[in-house]
């Protein structure tokens, strides 16, 4: 991001979770540098700090392993987390039931109730990427962000596609009350001529 150059008056911890393979660190490097890196699984974490207009903090994003071993460790990255973005793989579908458990797993932690949550669908740029509409009811988004400002975006790692967007959101939610990111949003589908039922809907996969 840094689109503005003004350096933020404080920071805020993003934590960015997702299985091994995901794409974390290649988005993050994109975002951050504009340039496609060649990763490895993540052993441990990487730590960039990302900057925003004046008028919000700055973010320190933590991108944490999510290979199988590393996950018993996430949960001691989750005190004092302001957003959580969680990253999936939307083309490799036989891995979304375990990117599911997974995700459900973390949103139960006490230390992250009410936390924000941005699900990036990365890999878009993909043929056969699942949908944000299809990943929505596939992570049953709905039922497990219940009271949670959410929100799930659509991406590509290596195009950058939906990267800024992603962690905009993410910023968004983080300093609007929840009821008025949903008020926000109705205005919004309004304004750009859905109907009431359109609304409804959207606002399913789209919080």
């Amino acid at each position: 991001m840094g689109l503005h150059g003004s350096r933020p008056q404080k920071q805020a911890q993003v934590l960015m979770l997702g299985l091994d393979g995901s794409g974390k660190t290649t988005l993050l490097y994109k975002l951050k540098y504009n340039e496609s890196v060649v990763t490895v699984p993540t052993v441990g974490f990487n730590v960039e700090t990302l900057e925003t207009d004046r008028s919000s903090p700055g973010l320190t994003v933590w991108d944490v392993g999510g290979q199988k071993k590393m996950r018993p460790h996430w949960r001691h990255h989750y005190t004092d987390t302001a957003g959580l973005v969680f990253v999936v793989d939307s083309w490799d579908q036989k891995r979304l039931e375990e990117a599911r458990k997974e995700l459900h797993r973390v949103l139960k932690f006490e230390s992250l109730r009410g936390v924000p949550l941005v699900v990036l669908a990365n890999k878009q740029d993909l043929q056969a990427a699942l949908s944000p509409e299809e990943l929505c009811r596939t992570l049953d988004l709905r039922r497990v962000c219940e009271g949670r400002p959410w929100f799930i975006q659509p991406c590509s790692a290596t195009t950058s596609v939906g990267l800024e967007e992603g962690f905009r959101r993410i910023v968004y939610l983080m300093k609007t009350p929840f009821k008025q990111t949903q008020e926000d949003f109705k205005i919004k589908m309004k304004s750009k001529g859905f109907s009431i039922t359109d609304v409804k809907e959207a606002l399913l996969c789209s919080r």
